[in-house]
């Protein structure tokens, strides 16, 4: 909004004191980080009151299920409200509205949150502790990845150059890029001058068919993408900061991975893709990670508030859906190693429990999972509820306070954010 404006009374009355800042994406991005960081604290401590003067709080916990005897009953949910308002006012106020990435992303985060939203609603006010059925989530995640993957495809504002380069010539910086295209190519990790073509997957069709196989292939893998980080992140909620505190690191990457696509300079100085546009991107995660710093004020041992399917479902599919705009799908089993660690979990755990339960046996491979749970839980306290099963892992009789394995996940995410940062040189 402010953004338009400035540029409105720019064009139409000469330049103005000041005017110029909102051109800058480093000013709107700073500025926005912190509009955020105080919208989210300033908005989630009356959220927090309201919702505890209604008595909309956690009904499915308290100190008996924990072995430090922390009581998780009676904390206001649906924090997630807090994040998403505390992003969207600073992105409405200084983004550049007409940009397609920066409406995808705003997209993104009311569906996503909607979808979270009913899921809660459900859990909260029907008293219903499944929630929303699982397939009506996935629906939702796939119609995502679908708006996301076709806006990608056919969008005329989408486009690429896969090289970037420049020199100087009678002392003026003169920039060739080659021609901007719609492209299905992804960055390699650790390789350098050399992109990925999804369409090369297709080549056996023929030169014509392989791009649209190729297009066929990105759309359906955005959409696995977008389930995938989405799932992951909810299931990494199950601390007192732990998925917002991994997902502000993360957002941290993001934004100076978009940052180096964005910007003519630095694409052609890593020699990564450059798409135009992608820019705006760095003033939404700016807003994304301020929201969710200031979100921690409340949710750090012992939480005020929890995000919530509204808020975890969102934050889930804000990663999957960046990494998606700029082509750096490929780096997050190693971003979001944390995310990917539960989830494979939750699905190992399952299916080799259902295999040895329909061969009379009952055998877990943790004592709970997602992970995060199995180093607070006790194998007396697995036993009690499932005596005969037998634990693969069980790992140190020495049970972590929460507090602990949070900061531990979060050393985690952090070295493998630096690790994805450093693929930019190490190729």
């Amino acid at each position: 909004m402010l953004y338009h404006l400035f540029d409105y009374l720019t064009t139409a009355y000469g330049h103005m004191a000041g005017a110029r800042l909102f051109t800058y994406i480093s000013f709107r991005a700073i500025t926005a980080g912190i509009i955020a960081l105080c919208v989210s604290i300033w908005f989630g401590n009356w959220f927090i009151d309201t919702m505890k003067r209604r008595h909309i709080t956690e009904t499915q916990r308290d100190e008996k299920t924990d072995p430090f005897n922390v009581a998780k009953k009676g904390v206001p949910t649906m924090g997630g409200i807090i994040v998403i308002t505390a992003v969207l006012i600073p992105c409405l106020l200084l983004g550049k509205l007409t940009n397609v990435y920066m409406i995808l992303m705003l997209v993104t985060t009311l569906l996503m949150g909607a979808l979270g939203f009913a899921d809660d609603y459900i859990k909260t006010f029907k008293k219903n502790k499944d929630g929303l059925n699982g397939w009506v989530k996935i629906i939702g995640q796939v119609t995502l990845g679908l708006i996301v993957g076709l806006t990608l495809r056919f969008c005329p504002a989408v486009s690429m150059n896969e090289v970037v380069t420049s020199h100087i010539e009678n002392n003026i910086v003169v920039v060739e890029k080659t021609p901007e295209i719609k492209s299905t190519q992804t960055t390699i990790p650790f390789v350098k001058h050399h992109n990925f073509n999804y369409a090369d997957l297709f080549s056996w069709t023929g030169e014509n068919n392989k791009y649209r196989f190729g297009w066929i292939f990105f759309v359906l893998l955005t959409v696995f993408v977008v389930a995938a980080v989405s799932n992951g992140a909810n299931l990494n909620d199950g601390m007192d900061g732990m998925c917002a505190g991994n997902s502000a690191i993360i957002g941290i990457a993001l934004l100076i991975l978009a940052y180096t696509s964005g910007s003519v300079v630095w694409a052609e100085y890593f020699d990564v893709m450059y798409i135009p546009g992608s820019e705006e991107l760095v003033v939404f995660l700016a807003s994304f990670v301020g929201a969710l710093v200031g979100y921690l004020w409340f949710n750090g041992f012992p939480a005020q508030v929890f995000l919530g399917d509204t808020g975890s479902l969102t934050v889930g599919g804000i990663i999957g859906v960046t990494a998606m705009i700029i082509h750096k799908e490929l780096l997050i089993p190693v971003l979001c190693g944390v995310f990917l660690m539960e989830s494979v979990s939750v699905i190992l755990q399952t299916q080799v429990y259902k295999f040895y339960k329909a061969r009379g046996r009952r055998v877990r491979i943790w004592k709970r999972t997602p992970l995060h749970d199995h180093f607070r839980t006790s194998v007396d306290q697995v036993l009690k509820f499932d005596p005969t099963c037998s634990i693969l892992f069980k790992g140190s009789s020495n049970l972590h306070h929460e507090t602990k394995i949070v900061l531990r996940f979060c050393i985690v995410t952090l070295i493998l954010a630096a690790i994805t940062i450093l693929t930019l040189k190490i190729r």
